[in-house]
Formats: C-alpha cells, sequence, structure tokens
C-alpha cells in the first residue's frame, strides 16, 4: 500500500529562489510534501522517472504542478506540452504561474491544455496569498481526477 504522506502533492517548478521561497511559504499550511525542481529538464525527470530520479514510481504523481515559463534547460511551455501529451501525466492539474503576460504565452499554455495562467503578482505578500489560493482550490475545494486503473 502507499503511504500518502510521503508522495509529493505538489511539483513546484521555479528557477527564481526567491518566488520559490514564496511559493513554499505560501503552501507550507496545506501541504508537507513539495518537490521543487528548478528547470525544465529536472521537472522531467522527476515526473517520468528518468535521470537523478530514476527509480521513482511514476504512479505517484504529485496532484498539482505550479510551473513557471520562463525555465533554464527546457521552457515551461515544453514541458506542459510532454506532461499533457503522456497518459500518465496528462490529467494532473498545471498552473502556469509566471511574469509573462504576452498574449501568445497564454494562447500557448491554453492551446497545450493549461488548467490555469496566472501572472505572479509584484508584491511579496500578494504572490505568497496567491499561491495559497491556488494550493487551496486545486488541493482542497477541486475534486480531482480518479484514475481508473489504481
Amino acid at each position: 500500500m502507499i503511504n500518502e504522506s510521503n508522495i509529493v502533492q505538489i511539483l513546484l517548478v521555479e528557477d527564481r529562489e526567491e518566488d520559490g521561497e514564496l511559493a513554499l511559504m505560501g503552501l507550507e499550511s496545506l501541504v508537507n510534501n513539495i518537490k521543487w525542481v528548478k528547470d525544465g529538464a529536472e521537472a522531467l525527470d522527476f515526473l517520468f522517472g528518468r535521470g537523478m530520479y530514476e527509480g521513482r514510481s511514476i504512479n505517484e504523481q504529485p496532484r498539482l504542478i505550479l510551473l513557471d515559463i520562463n525555465l533554464p534547460k527546457v521552457n515551461g511551455l515544453e514541458v506542459l506540452k510532454e506532461i499533457r501529451s503522456n497518459p500518465i501525466t496528462k490529467a494532473i492539474p498545471v498552473t502556469i504561474l509566471t511574469t509573462s503576460k504576452d498574449e501568445k504565452d497564454i494562447y500557448e499554455a491554453y492551446n497545450l491544455g493549461v488548467n490555469s495562467y496566472i501572472s505572479k503578482p509584484v508584491s511579496f505578500d500578494q504572490f505568497s496569498k496567491t499561491v495559497k489560493e491556488v494550493g487551496m482550490y486545486w488541493l482542497v475545494i477541486n475534486t480531482p481526477h480518479i484514475n481508473q486503473n489504481s
């Protein structure tokens, strides 16, 4: 039996140290198991059990992915594209949390199947509050997708 308390509940994909720390502060009252990765390649390795995460059970996926667009190695839109193209990860809610307000990025994100697109608030307090509200919605209020195969 899987110990639910050890499964990563949120995958935070954020390369900026300040934003990652603020996101963790906003989420700490909701969940204990948050995995923070700092580039798109590591996010994909984590999700698909590759590289340094080889051997990680890919059947134990996070309940929410918070994804920046402007990431090193593999950008967030490419990460989203891979998430949505794989049957194991395609139903995981993905919220883009980015500084980009570019209409092309917004269009592309929704075209690729993002669940929500949020521009990062400028103030530290508002950023932390926004992340907490996103986590609250996806982890507490929303009824998650049920995996018929588990």
